[in-house]
């Protein structure tokens, strides 16, 4: 049997089974779609072409900004 189709609600969190507990992989489940959601470049306003370089480091793929933002969003909650 497939492991595949059983990770409807914790969708990437899927990846650590049952371990951790289930509030744990909830709260990884949306921080990783954040974070993956697509975000409007700060220079050129392109929509869908940021990427997360590491911890708090974004790039934006088309006009080539580097820029520091949030640990998981281009711009915090502590940032507005």
């Amino acid at each position: 049997m497939s492991a595949m189709g059983r990770t409807k609600k914790v969708g990437s969190a899927g990846r650590f089974g049952a371990r951790y507990g289930s509030t744990i992989r909830l709260r990884v489940k949306r921080i990783e779609e954040a974070m993956r959601a697509p975000h409007r470049c700060p220079r050129c306003r392109t929509r869908g072409r940021i990427k997360r370089i590491s911890v708090g480091i974004w790039t934006c793929t088309k006009c080539g900004l580097t820029f520091a933002g949030g640990a998981y969003v281009p711009r915090s909650s502590m940032m507005k």
